[in-house]
């Protein structure tokens, strides 16, 4: 029995000091010395920034979130992951821009430029489309709400000068 003890004892012993070993690795200025290699991502969560100038900008997986961002331009920028749900993007410039695998969902784009623009596996349900300007946009397995689809296919035109996709065909008009 007390060699049986003994035996516990010591795998105790060994499994706490490899506890204590992977907690020393992992110590918050372990994990700050491996994040330096990765930059946070940039947020505009919630930012009042209409009028604002982002053209041509490397911003991916940057947070717009619930933002004010009408008029603002993103002419050209690369903005592929970025999240710009719920945000007011009226009359905004997104002509040239890459936003693949971004969030629009609830954005209300009203007027906004999304002209030869990239917009593959972006989701945009219950986005406001009114009035937008598409000619050009890859919209290749985007997500829409039913309404959007048929609303964009009737004005859809163009191919997108990056992809050589038909903005019809992204869309799957009939």
């Amino acid at each position: 029995m007390m060699e049986r003890v003994r035996r516990l004892w010591h795998w105790l012993c060994i499994v706490g000091l490899m506890s204590l070993m992977v907690g020393w690795m992992w110590t918050p200025t372990a994990i700050a010395q491996a994040s330096k290699y990765y930059d946070p991502p940039l947020t505009f969560t919630g930012a009042d920034l209409p009028n604002s100038d982002f053209s041509g900008r490397v911003m991916q997986a940057t947070e717009f979130a619930l933002g004010h961002f009408e008029f603002s331009s993103f002419r050209d920028a690369q903005l592929q992951g970025s999240i710009f749900s719920s945000s007011r993007l009226s009359e905004a410039d997104f002509h040239g821009a890459d936003l693949s695998y971004g969030m629009m969902d609830k954005a209300d784009l009203t007027g906004a430029d999304l002209s030869d623009g990239v917009f593959v596996e972006t989701l945009f349900l219950r986005a406001i489309l009114d009035d937008v300007t598409i000619a050009g946009a890859d919209f290749t397995d985007a997500l829409f709400d039913g309404t959007q689809q048929a609303q964009l296919c009737a004005i859809a035109t163009g191919i997108n000068p990056k992809t050589g996709i038909s903005t019809r065909d992204s869309l799957l008009c009939p």
